[in-house]
């Protein structure tokens, strides 16, 4: 009897259910149908009765982007160029002149020449703006003018660029350009192995696995993985970097989503290489992603010590979806967990500011978890290290010096005016850095504080309540002391900056290989993982 009363309840429980999931199901698809009725009605009104002529194809491009804005900066509308470029940066091979490359409104700066590659070998440096690609102004071309440096192996390509003011013209074969995810690897002298992974594709696990039995081979008694400037990549090979020296079996990275499917736990699937070698990861406030999720790993299971300043922050899974015409939408479908639950994701994009900036949460917000040894780790954002270095961090100011390639330029100023025949007897100066503060004064460089923002909008506010006459004095003393504030706080972020100039200035003269054979004697983050590395009682009171 008692069974029969259990049917008889489970099953209004079970009908209720579908009941209810079936009418949120055609309510979400009805609201849906209803607003892309809308839309398209809305679309073919503004095309067929505007008063001036209009572009279909530019104006839905504007309603996507301006849609998707709304969501997070991951959440991307792909055209068959950008499916194109995110294939190469997956595969780490394609067709072009072997050069990164920053596409603007009148030219495309080279970023890097990378050595030994078409661009390289026709004298093309960091710095030089083309300006024209065969017959076609790079002003000119609508499109992504970067595509057109692309294309068949050995096929001829005219260049027209412009060097400190002066014009210039070259010609070169394109080639098939490998981009290898460990760009350097090297034996220190006190037995360190030395690794660098510049990026996730789908070479990393293999090319890191194959770094440090090579290494191990030479005598390394202690790895240095370094991750710093690493944006990140694939998640399968964030795993298997990890699994490298992590045995299999152990739970890396939890992806969590308000849909069912894509809540998943990820695991190491294989035999690991190494999972007794002492172990250093450097990363910085561009390590992100992919190098959050292996750093994560290495932290939460005390496999190795964390060197460097708190990674970037980005902890939202992407996954492309297929779309019409070769065109792809490149969609958040969740957020990354370490292995004591943390989330990794920085700022909240369901949270914004009144200026639509989303929310970063406060130092007093983040919450405490524990390493596998019972270490305190927090969340709000990033892997903070176990060992911070001044030298790794980003600043506000650091961060505009980036951001509007004030170091890019003083870097290409610095090679058109100094010869240096050695890396390692280059040193970045006093002189030298005040020479830097002074282009910055006589450059469009600016920087503007947060104080000066929200003075900005109190004066606005004072305007508007006819108290700005009555103020101003005073806000001019306080502009004045953020204006000193100012030019000091160049002075207090010197080692940071400094260091960010001497890494641009040396790739000028002896490209990446030369930067990352200089790191191995003057870099501070890999003298800092040298020293932990060889005190076994300091390294073990890091991870206990």
């Amino acid at each position: 009897m008692k069974k029969r009363i259990s049917r008889i309840v489970i099953l209004p429980v079970a009908l209720i259910g579908i009941f209810i999931g079936t009418v949120s199901f055609k309510s979400d698809f009805f609201e849906i149908a209803k607003q892309i009725e809308i839309f398209t009605t809305l679309f073919k009104e503004i095309n067929m009765n505007y008063v001036d002529e209009t572009n279909p194809a530019a104006l839905m491009d504007t309603a996507i982007k301006s849609m998707l804005t709304d969501l997070d900066p991951y959440t991307n509308y792909w055209n068959e160029q950008d499916v194109e470029a995110a294939r190469i940066n997956s595969a780490g091979e394609y067709t072009g002149i072997g050069a990164q490359v920053k596409a603007g409104p009148e030219a495309i700066t080279i970023i890097e020449a990378y050595k030994d590659y078409p661009a390289d070998k026709a004298g093309l440096k960091a710095g030089d703006e083309i300006i024209k690609i065969g017959n076609i102004n790079v002003a000119d071309f609508k499109e992504d003018a970067g595509e057109l440096l692309n294309g068949a192996p050995n096929s001829d390509i005219n260049i027209t660029y412009r060097r400190q003011g002066e014009i210039k013209s070259t010609s070169l074969k394109r080639s098939a350009v490998e981009l290898n995810a460990v760009p350097f690897y090297k034996l220190l002298e006190d037995n360190s192995g030395y690794i660098v992974l510049s990026r996730f594709n789908a070479k990393a696990s293999t090319e890191v696995g194959r770094a440090v039995k090579d290494l191990k081979n030479q005598g390394a008694s202690k790895i240095i993985l370094d991750l710093r400037g690493n944006p990140g990549g694939l998640l399968n090979e964030a795993i298997n970097v990890s699994n490298i020296f992590i045995p299999e079996g152990e739970l890396i990275v939890t992806t969590k989503s308000v849909i069912e499917k894509y809540n998943r736990e990820y695991f190491t699937r294989k035999e690991p290489i190494d999972t007794k070698i002492p172990l250093v990861v450097l990363v910085d406030g561009r390590s992100a992603s992919a190098s959050e999720i292996v750093a994560g790993a290495i932290q939460d299971l005390d496999r190795g010590v964390i060197v460097g300043a708190r990674s970037f922050g980005k902890g939202l899974v992407q996954r492309p979806r297929e779309l019409a015409y070769g065109t792809q939408l490149k969609i958040t479908i969740s957020r990354y967990f370490t292995p004591s639950g943390r989330c990794i994701q920085a700022l909240d994009y369901r949270r914004r500011s009144e200026d639509g900036k989303a929310i970063r949460t406060r130092v007093e917000d983040y919450n405490e978890f524990k390493t596998r040894n019972g270490r305190k780790v927090y969340d709000g954002g990033g892997i903070l290290p176990d060992v911070k270095m001044e030298t790794s961090e980003f600043s506000d100011i650091t961060q505009s010096l980036l951001y509007q390639d004030a170091i890019f330029d003083y870097a290409t100023k610095y090679y058109y005016s100094h010869d240096i025949s050695k890396a390692e007897d280059f040193s970045f100066t006093d002189s030298d850095f005040n020479d830097f503060k002074n282009y910055l004064a006589n450059s469009d460089f600016e920087y503007q504080t947060a104080t000066e923002k929200e003075l900005a909008e109190m004066m606005e506010k004072a305007e508007d309540e006819e108290l700005k006459v009555k103020i101003s004095s005073e806000v001019d003393r306080i502009e004045s002391q953020i204006s000193e504030f100012k030019k000091q706080e160049l002075d207090r972020k010197k080692p940071e900056i400094t260091s960010l100039l001497t890494d641009e200035i040396i790739k000028r003269y002896f490209y990446k290989e030369g930067l990352y054979e200089y790191y191995t004697t003057h870099n501070p983050e890999i003298s800092k993982a040298q020293e932990i590395l060889n005190d076994a009682s300091a390294y073990s009171r890091i991870l206990k």
